[in-house]
């Protein structure tokens, strides 16, 4: 036995090299960085990036062992809280409150904090760590995210880390169900199995779902099993499926109006009718006469108020700035309201000329229609790009793993006290990004 272990070692020597680097990569991150540490993040997350190339390159067919290789991962983060963002505050916030039967869609932190008998276990740590914004504002995620973020706070133990470690499992196994669902409906387009590793191993997703806690991950895991189940022609549990993703994050909403020509007149009425009526029963319980309202500002606010990481946006700015007086604080406001009519259009033109009949087709779509969506977005956070990351498995186009790797400049701003963006960094993302989407634009079509 111990001569085909030496045999094992030797045989695999690189790749087992690859993830002891890696693994040591990520336990820096996880255990002895600050985010104001922008280029010891830009060392290790572009060292992380090219193991996880090698590391699928060369064991691209080992499906223990990438499989292996991307929960060891994510486990290096388990006991430890989130570096790179606060979001994680707010989510057991609003856990304690549902877990207490109050509605987390009706009061704000501020108003909250300042009652003598409030409920929530460690409020004013909890409080202090949402930082000033955040308090501010009416809670903005969808109701099946507020029962898992109730489900930490129960687990937890009265502990902040205990309801990080109860939401991380959860992402944690949510990524493995996305390879699960995602390599069975990647066979049913005839393509590799191996390369939803691409995702699994992407750097971005384990530091920003498994390492910063976001919930795409686990929106992406409804979302594909979905799409398998449509690939499967179970379009009814499709719909109940899809359903879910939404009330995790609002994203899967923008692609509703692609199914029309895949599904036909006839079936797409009843798709869209079980995703709204699913939908509507999550809602349900925490429906009020105020909850629209509240729900609805705190939503528009991301259109309106706030700014990161922006390429379409940034320019505009500038132009109207620099050549036309317009103020910065105005612009947005008007930029906010444009952006929702542009975004509608757009997915009305995908949807209307489009030859979304075939589910391939229908997948490169939506990669398209949330892309442009990004590029005209006024905040485009990192964790983000993970749902083109995933998506792209599925296509030929693979500029979204390129995003993934650049999108990590935009953690330039954190590296200052005043949260500045360096205009400089961001042209030379979005140069990249845009000119390796051109590239493959010419290069997929023109073999057409």
């Amino acid at each position: 036995m111990f001569d085909n272990i030496i045999k094992y070692f030797k045989l695999n020597k690189v790749s087992l090299f690859l993830t002891l680097a890696s693994s040591i990569f990520y336990y820096v991150i996880a255990y002895h960085f600050q985010r104001t540490e922008f280029l010891k993040l830009l060392i290790l997350f572009f060292g992380l990036f090219f193991f996880c190339f090698k590391i699928v390159q060369f064991k691209k067919f080992n499906f223990k062992f990438l499989l292996f290789c991307g929960v060891f991962f994510r486990l290096i983060f388990l006991f430890t809280l989130p570096n790179l963002s606060q979001d994680f505050y707010r989510f057991i916030w609003d856990g304690e409150l549902v877990s207490n039967f109050i509605n987390p869609y009706l009061y704000i932190p501020n108003e909250l904090i300042k009652q003598a008998n409030l409920v929530i276990d460690n409020s004013q740590e909890l409080f202090n760590g949402m930082g000033e914004l955040s308090p501010k504002f009416h809670s903005n995620y969808p109701p099946l995210n507020q029962l898992i973020f109730a489900i930490a706070a129960l687990l937890g133990g009265k502990s902040i880390l205990g309801s990080v470690i109860v939401m991380r499992i959860g992402i944690i196994l949510a990524d493995v169900g996305i390879v699960y669902f995602g390599r069975k409906l990647l066979k049913n387009l005839n393509l590799s199995p191996h390369l939803i590793f691409w995702y699994f191993l992407n750097p971005l997703v384990i530091l920003e779902l498994t390492g910063n806690l976001h919930f795409e991950g686990v929106m992406l895991f409804f979302f594909v099993w979905s799409l398998y189940l449509v690939s499967k022609n179970k379009w009814q549990l499709a719909g109940v499926i899809y359903a879910l993703s939404i009330s995790i994050k609002l994203v899967p909403l923008l692609f509703l109006p692609l199914f029309f020509k895949y599904f036909g007149f006839k079936k797409s009425v009843f798709f869209y009718s079980i995703v709204g009526a699913t939908t509507i029963l999550l809602l349900l319980p925490f429906y009020t006469s105020e909850f629209i309202s509240n729900y609805s500002e705190t939503v528009g606010l991301w259109f309106s108020n706030f700014e990161f990481n922006a390429s379409v946006y940034n320019v505009v700015k500038k132009i109207a700035v620099s050549y036309f007086d317009a103020k910065p604080w105005e612009l947005i406001i008007t930029y906010g309201k444009i952006t929702p009519y542009l975004i509608i259009g757009m997915v009305v033109l995908f949807s209307l000329f489009r030859k979304n009949q075939k589910l391939s087709v229908l997948i490169t779509s939506m990669l398209w229609v949330l892309s442009i969506y990004y590029l005209l977005s006024a905040t485009v956070h990192p964790w983000y790009i993970i749902f083109l990351v995933l998506l792209s498995v599925f296509t030929r186009f693979r500029y979204a793993l390129i995003w993934s790797g650049l999108v990590i400049l935009s953690y330039f701003a954190y590296s200052n006290p005043n949260y500045i963006e360096h205009l400089g960094i961001l042209s030379f993302e979005y140069i990249v990004i845009l000119g390796y989407m051109i590239y493959e634009i010419a290069t997929v079509y023109n073999k057409k």
